[in-house]
């Protein structure tokens, strides 16, 4: 004959409304019997016991806490580090933009003194296209007809006469620089106030043309723009005597003209608007 078995769900449920009757009892005890009572004595006595086990428990797991921690810690480094590099790229960028307007301010500074203290009128351009041959002698800027512009108009670098327009349209004008074959200037020579013209060529040199013979020359002399013709302003540096050659059957000299201003590095230039008579460059008083 089979005997019943006993509930365990229902044992179960009693041993654990029973534990918590007397946990309940035990805390109820704890905090109000005063700190020398049997339940606090008993906890001090357990966790003497257990103090041990707890310690060698914290030093056999703080090598993988200690590797937690420093993961943890990693990824918030590289946080920190990508933010870190992002605001160097971006202050370098700005250090860069700063840089480059002070260098355009020194550039365009002799440009701005050059025009203020003659009173010309003039209209500041950036060069936006060069020569893409050896054998060009023309770049464009980006001012045209909308600032002013027009054809044969003086073109000023920082150091002296460029060239001048000879196309214009709204938003931009070609200009043509000294040393192409198809220019000239009327200019005179500073020391000795003899006049000529100064010429392109093939080459891309300039040359001083219709100097007699007679006049005496020397490498250095300033050639300056003598105002003849009413295209060019007096006074405008030219360059400077680079080399002199006649033959005694030779009505005119060949003088060649080293320039002052040159395209190479230039990035802004000057766009005469009036032309008019100015003082000399570098004349005695």
């Amino acid at each position: 004959m089979k005997l019943p078995e006993r509930d365990k769900s229902t044992g179960s449920s009693a041993l654990l409304a029973a534990l918590v009757v007397m946990a309940l009892i035990i805390t109820t005890v704890y905090y109000r019997e005063a700190d020398t009572g049997p339940v606090h004595s008993l906890r001090q006595g357990v966790k003497a016991v257990t103090a041990p086990v707890a310690q060698g428990g914290e030093v056999v797991t703080r090598p993988f806490r200690a590797t937690v921690n420093w993961f943890s810690g990693f990824g918030v480094r590289r946080e920190e580090l990508e933010a870190l590099s992002a605001q160097n790229a971006e202050l370098r960028r700005t250090v860069a933009e700063l840089e480059e307007a002070r260098q355009e301010n020194e550039r365009l500074k002799d440009l701005i003194g050059f025009v203020q203290a003659r009173e010309l009128e003039a209209v500041g351009a950036h060069v936006i296209g060069r020569p893409s041959t050896s054998w060009e002698h023309s770049f464009i800027v980006d001012r045209g007809t909308d600032d002013g512009l027009d054809i044969g108009m003086p073109v000023l670098g920082s150091n002296g006469l460029l060239g001048q327009t000879v196309l214009v349209t709204a938003r931009s004008a070609t200009v043509r620089l000294l040393a192409d074959q198809r220019s000239g200037v009327a200019a005179l020579l500073q020391s000795s106030r003899v006049e000529g013209i100064v010429s392109g060529t093939i080459d891309g040199r300039l040359v001083l043309e219709f100097i007699s013979i007679d006049t005496t020359v020397t490498a250095g002399d300033v050639v300056l723009t003598s105002g003849l013709g009413g295209v060019y302003p007096k006074g405008l540096l030219v360059g400077e005597v680079s080399d002199v050659q006649a033959a005694d059957n030779d009505l005119f000299q060949s003088i060649y003209v080293q320039p002052a201003a040159s395209l190479r590095g230039i990035e802004e230039v000057v766009v005469l608007i009036g032309a008019g008579t100015i003082p000399e460059l570098g004349a005695g008083e």
